[in-house]
């Protein structure tokens, strides 16, 4: 049988899952030295995505396994199986604005515009409050949207705060803790369990 695929997220959880996954005996040298998405190594074929892509390419099968931020794989809706969390990445999805909202009754406050690289999730949040909101998907600094007028909210990932602080913003609301998390393809699930099970359990042990 082929060695599993094992779709990892760039960034900033990439060489603490390397980390992992040296300790389980895999070598990752190749991973860290090329420059290629999709790199062959002993008992394992990974695939290097975007964090938000890593959900998509387990769901539908182009990967076996993956590991990825809770707050991504949140976003993504993506029907996978997540029987670990990993216990680094941690940070907390927020919302945050500029000081004076904190003491004003901000969530009574209608027609406000978010800003996010969250749309899905901050959609659920504000909804299940009962609160209409204006969301705007964006893709760079999220921080700037409030000092350039653009919106009056944001929601993003927060670790220390200090990049809100610094762009003058303040923490308004948590939405949920977010960490590294293993997540398993549905059909691979079944049709790889042995295999599969076997690495949840080697992980489980380390952890």
């Amino acid at each position: 049988m082929s060695s599993l695929t094992i779709a990892l997220a760039k960034g900033r959880l990439l060489e603490p899952s390397l980390e992992l996954l040296t300790t389980l005996g895999y070598d990752v040298s190749a991973v860290r030295e090329s420059r290629k998405l999709v790199i062959q190594s002993n008992g394992a074929r990974f695939i290097l995505a975007k964090p938000m892509d890593v959900p998509i390419y387990v769901e539908y099968g182009a990967a076996d396994v993956g590991i990825v931020g809770q707050d991504a794989l949140r976003e993504s809706g993506a029907n996978v199986y997540e029987p670990l969390v990993l216990g680094y990445g941690k940070c907390r999805l927020v919302v945050a604005g500029k000081p004076e909202l904190q003491s004003a009754e901000w969530k009574m406050l209608a027609g406000l515009r978010v800003a996010t690289k969250y749309p899905r999730v901050t959609r659920q949040h504000f909804a299940a409050r009962g609160l209409s909101v204006e969301v705007l998907q964006v893709f760079g600094s999220v921080e700037l949207a409030p000092t350039v007028g653009l919106a009056d909210l944001i929601v993003d990932v927060v670790d220390t705060g200090r990049t809100l602080r610094e762009n003058g913003l303040v923490e308004l609301d948590e939405i949920f803790k977010s960490q590294a998390a293993l997540i398993v393809n549905r059909a691979a699930h079944t049709l790889r369990a042995r295999e599969i099970r076997e690495l949840i359990e080697r992980i489980a042990r380390d952890l």
